[in-house]
């Protein structure tokens, strides 16, 4: 195993309030994500786009200490990672450092010879996944490597995957006064309607999830909706603000939100829910709102991503 590491491929985020227009402008430029307009326009559109927005999302991050957890939040899941399996365990984030490109350099220098690369996006979008695994496909060929690279592109359905979630809400629904009657909320990053039209599997890949857990929790009343909705096209649905209304008007008191296709706390989860959600569901009359922990470098998470780049060096 000497010759070969790993590197979690992941969205990232900006790392202080200065970061915050050229991180935008990177997530807004990329067509795999979001087509606005033709391809030659999209990066005039995306500059005026994020010539609007970013004042208002500076506001967000200054509410959550001035920058996203995220890149430290996977640094100690690759740390916690490479000290389980005794490989070491890179980061390569799309939108902001360490970028993929600036971690493929250095990996040049190491004389690693094949790379497993885990996306940390549990259900497969062309949108996450495949955006991150295109990214690297193009810096190993800038870079002209011949590594071996061994694709880990989802895991929606790794028991040991739901078996963190559910540990998460085992320990969500434990903090209520009364369990009884509370509604589970999971929560998923929305995307255009037309990439489920054109055969994405990320929706097939949500709700399995959303199965494969409350198959743990018999009798628990669970809704699924979409929330960070961004730009003029249709998003799926329900959305999560109309969800909340809702269940608000069918006198819905206790509600425990669950984010998913996220694995780390980021701004959709520290803001969007923690801020934004929970002021909106006091304010309809949801008296008592929570949210479950992130996975973060949860043992039982920590040991799924284990298990996957285990079983990928195993396949022929």
């Amino acid at each position: 195993m000497r010759d070969t590491a790993i590197i979690l491929l992941q969205m990232g985020g900006p790392d202080s309030l200065e970061a915050v227009r050229p991180f935008l402008l990177n997530l807004f430029s990329d067509r795999e994500i979001i087509k606005i307009g033709p391809a030659w326009l999209q990066p005039l559109i995306a500059r005026m786009i994020v010539r609007r927005r970013t004042p208002a999302v500076m506001d967000k991050y200054r509410e959550i200490g001035g920058r996203s957890p995220i890149q430290e939040l996977t640094r100690a899941q690759a740390d916690t990672l490479a000290a389980k399996l005794g490989i070491p365990c890179h980061v390569g984030m799309r939108y902001w450092h360490p970028f993929t490109a600036e971690t493929l350099a250095q990996l040049r220098k190491t004389g690693t010879k094949k790379l497993v690369a885990l996306s940390l996006y549990p259900h497969y979008s062309r949108a996450t996944s495949g955006s991150s695994f295109n990214d690297l496909t193009r810096c190993l060929a800038d870079l002209d490597s011949d590594l071996e690279v061994v694709r880990i592109p989802h895991f929606y359905d790794h028991p040991l995957y739901i078996d963190a979630l559910t540990e998460k809400i085992e320990a969500g629904l434990a903090s209520f006064p009364n369990r009884t009657g509370v509604q589970l909320l999971f929560s998923a990053h929305s995307l255009p309607q037309s990439f489920i039209t054109e055969g994405d599997p990320y929706l097939e890949h949500i709700q399995a999830t959303v199965r494969l857990v409350m198959e743990r929790f018999e009798g628990v009343q669970h809704r699924l909706a979409f929330q960070s909705r961004a730009g003029p096209v249709k998003w799926l649905e329900p959305s999560t603000d109309d969800t909340l209304k809702e269940l608000a008007a069918n006198g819905c008191k206790s509600l425990l939100m669950v984010p998913l296709s996220f694995v780390s706390d980021h701004i959709e989860t520290l803001h969007e829910i923690d801020i934004e959600y929970a002021a909106e569901a006091h304010k309809i009359g949801i008296s008592d709102f929570r949210r479950t922990e992130s996975l973060n470098s949860s043992p039982t998470f920590i040991r799924c991503l284990a298990e996957l780049v285990r079983q990928a060096l195993k396949a022929p």
